[in-house]
């Protein structure tokens, strides 16, 4: 049982005659029915396919604006010195800032407002200073003493209870 194909080319050629249900190109392919396959011994009798017909037909080489040809590599200038070693060595030198720890504690009202009066000491004096930086100044005081002035001044202040206050 001998099948006859048309060739590609005339199936193409039927299917643009035909109209379109859909815009697209693979629409159109797959509304065409495809041809069942010859059998093997046919396939090998045949000849070679013919070319397929060319899409759209583009614009000659000619057709396009010249194109600026790319500049040849330009010789490398020696280096100059690498500007960030030094920058690197900046870094190095600088000192970094230390990690902040925030806490909290329960002080005296009355040693409460003796930091309040030391604020305002300082600011008369021309160099406001928040609570924290009076308590980081006291520490240096307490760590540049001696020994025996150190236990002297932490006998001075009575211990309290820790822990947050109850309401009153």
């Amino acid at each position: 049982m001998a099948t006859t194909r048309k060739p590609k080319a005339a199936v193409q050629a039927a299917s643009a005659a035909q109209p379109a249900v859909s815009t697209g190109a693979k629409a159109v392919a797959k509304a065409q029915p495809k041809p069942a396959a010859p059998p093997v011994a046919e396939r090998a009798a045949k000849p070679a396919r013919a070319a397929k017909p060319a899409a759209p037909v583009k614009p000659a080489a000619a057709d396009k604006p010249a194109v600026a040809a790319k500049p040849a590599k330009a010789v490398k200038a020696p280096k100059a010195p690498k500007v960030e070693k030094a920058e690197k060595a900046e870094k190095a030198e600088r000192p970094r800032k230390p990690k902040l720890v925030r806490d909290s504690f329960t002080i005296p009202k009355a040693e409460y407002e003796v930091l309040d009066a030391l604020k305002q000491r300082a600011a008369r004096a021309g160099s406001p200073a928040k609570k924290s930086e009076l308590l980081r100044a006291g520490i240096k005081a307490l760590a540049a003493m001696s020994e025996a002035a150190l236990l002297a001044a932490l006998k001075a202040v009575p211990s309290i209870k820790t822990g947050r206050p109850a309401k009153a």
